[in-house]
Parts: C-alpha cells; sequence; structure tokens
C-alpha cells in the first residue's frame, strides 16, 4: 500500500495534469448539471471523527450556500461498503464522496459500473477513467511547522506519538512533524505507536499514558483521546486535522489543520460544468490553496518560536522551502 516518494509525486503530477484537463473541457461526464447537484457521502467512522468531520463540514458548506444537497451514511463496515455505494449511484446522486482506504477494488469496480457518476474518494492510490477521482489530506507541510514548535517545547527531549494506522496518509504527517521537531531541537527523542484503529479514544489515551509515564513531555495527537492523556497529566499537545485548542485550553500548542473546501468546491463545480474527470484532487490540501494551515496558541509559544515558525510557514507558500514526504513507517528513536 505504500509508495515511494517519487513515486507518489509522479501520480500527483499527472493528476494535476488530468485535473486541469478536467476542468479545460470534455469528460465523460458531459451533461452539465444545475443547482443544486445531489451528493451523498460514504464513511466508515462516526463524522465526528477528525478526517472525516473535515469532508462533513466542507459539504455542509456548500449545502448551505444552495450548491447541493446532501446525505450521508456513517459508521459503514468495509464489507457493507460496495452495497452503500451502489445504492447511492442507483439512486441518482450527481457525487458521491468517501474514503476508500480498506475497499479500494470494490469501490473502483462500483465506480466504473456508473460512469455517469462522479466518485471522489480518499484513497492512497491514483484516479480510474472515467469517473473516478481521489484525494487525501496532504498536510504534511503544516505538520512540520508544529514539528519546529515542539522541539523548541520539550524539556525532556522526548516526544511521544500516537497514530491510528501505519498507512502513507499518517507516516508522512508524523515524519513531517518530526523533520520540523529535530530542525529546532537535533538531540529530541520520540515514541512512536499506533493503536491500528481510526476511532478509539481510549486505547490512544492508554497509549498516550505509557508514553508520558516514560518521560515525555509533549505529545502529538494524531489520534482523539491523546489529548485528554495530556491534559490530564499536565503535558503539552499538538493536534492533527483539527483545532481543539477551545476543549483543551492551556494545553494544545499548535495543530495541523485540514481544510476541505478548495476541494469539495471544485469537484462540485466540475460537475455542475459537465466537466468532471479522475483526477488527483490532492494538491489542493497543499497550503498554497489553502487546504491546509497552522494554528498556534501565541500565549504558550515563545515569541522568537513564533517569529521563526512564520518565516518558514511563509517560505513553504512562496515555494521557496518544500517539506519533504516520506511514507515509510516511523519508528521510535528512543
Amino acid at each position: 500500500m505504500m509508495r515511494t516518494m517519487m513515486d507518489r509525486r509522479s501520480i500527483l503530477k499527472a493528476g494535476a495534469g488530468a485535473l486541469g484537463a478536467a476542468l479545460a473541457g470534455g469528460s465523460a461526464l458531459a451533461q452539465g448539471k444545475t443547482k443544486p447537484i445531489k451528493v451523498a457521502s460514504i464513511y466508515t467512522v462516526p463524522v465526528e471523527q477528525q478526517w472525516v468531520s473535515r469532508i462533513h463540514k466542507a459539504l455542509n458548506a456548500a449545502k448551505d450556500r444552495g450548491d447541493v444537497t446532501y446525505k450521508w451514511s456513517e459508521n459503514v463496515a468495509n464489507n457493507d461498503y460496495e452495497r452503500i455505494m451502489r445504492q447511492y449511484a442507483e439512486e441518482g446522486n450527481d457525487l458521491v464522496v468517501g474514503e476508500i482506504f480498506g475497499v479500494e477494488r470494490a469501490a473502483r469496480r462500483v465506480a466504473a459500473s456508473y460512469p455517469n457518476v462522479a466518485f471522489l474518494m480518499g484513497s492512497s492510490f491514483g484516479p480510474a477513467k472515467p469517473n473516478l477521482s481521489v484525494f487525501d489530506n496532504w498536510i504534511h507541510e503544516p505538520s512540520y511547522l508544529t514539528g519546529m514548535i515542539a522541539g523548541k517545547a520539550t524539556k525532556s527531549n522526548l516526544i511521544g506519538m500516537v497514530g491510528g494506522y501505519a498507512i502513507p496518509e499518517v507516516n508522512r504527517l508524523m515524519h513531517a512533524f518530526m523533520d520540523g521537531a529535530r530542525a529546532t531541537n537535533p538531540n529530541v527523542k520520540f515514541l512512536v505507536t499506533f493503536i491500528n484503529s481510526w476511532y478509539d479514544p481510549p486505547k490512544a489515551k492508554e497509549a498516550a499514558f505509557a508514553m508520558i509515564d516514560r518521560g515525555a513531555d509533549i505529545m502529538y495527537a494524531e489520534r482523539f483521546g491523546v489529548s485528554d492523556a495530556a491534559k490530564e497529566r499536565g503535558v503539552k499537545v499538538i493536534g492533527n486535522v483539527i483545532d481543539t485548542s477551545s476543549q483543551y485550553p492551556n494545553t494544545v500548542l499548535a495543530s495541523a489543520l485540514w481544510h476541505m473546501e478548495p476541494t469539495i468546491d471544485r469537484a462540485i463545480k466540475a460537475v455542475l460544468e459537465g466537466r468532471f474527470e479522475a483526477a488527483d484532487y490532492g494538491q489542493y490540501s497543499y497550503m498554497q490553496y489553502g487546504g491546509a494551515s497552522l494554528v498556534m496558541d501565541e500565549k504558550l509559544v515563545p515569541p522568537e518560536v513564533v517569529a521563526a515558525v512564520k518565516e518558514k510557514e511563509k517560505e513553504i507558500v512562496d515555494g521557496l522551502f518544500r517539506v519533504n514526504v516520506n511514507d515509510a513507517e516511523p519508528k521510535s528513536t528512543a
């Protein structure tokens, strides 16, 4: 399931070209639509889960604008995913959105069976003609910036990291964070664990407790539950995908945020204009497109660190600094 950095960048580049062609004209879905188009989503976890909540938020915003009608299914088991996909296609939905990391082959078969339905799916792999486009949360750039903050903040030089699964989408964010931490603190070490679940806050909390007991004074919360442990033990935490600082005041130093609106809005536009094609929308999660951002609590982060991070952020957005993409499974270094 993992790919080399070169493979993924090649796919992204090719996908961007296909997307440009899609928006320029001509496609298998050449019939334009009128607002609102019908959109349905399929989620394997609750809509409250970090990753899915970003998609849900973007689609609800489109619904509030009058661009779409929107329905969804949550907590869909992998063995039921194909049935729900077919059901939504048969119901006449114009755009079906979801995440197919565990059901790639089945989902692609379904999409091929309904060439006049647009499918936009979170995936580790590339698009499939004529109608299956893919996306992902490429938020490695702000993840690097949060690492810079964590590297300066740790007193024990030990950071704990709790992730869901060791898949490329998670691995690259962790590696970017680790690279950022090393950039500001060459002596920092890491404890890394995966709970093998996308939504199990109690398990993530227990994993975080174990790391704090070993001396970690900064926690990287890729999953829900880690921040609860950090708050209880009085250590700081770095957030991922969403901003939870209001729920954990004086605990969350910074978060790498994902914004799905640039991706969703482009897909909706393509469907409305009859120009939706198979393409990789991954680039629209980059900072320069507004698909990712950094938020930090400047009351908790020293001014000199804030200044350094903002300078690096500008370099990223201006194309003067490129955050490395590493999909390999991260390992503990302590």
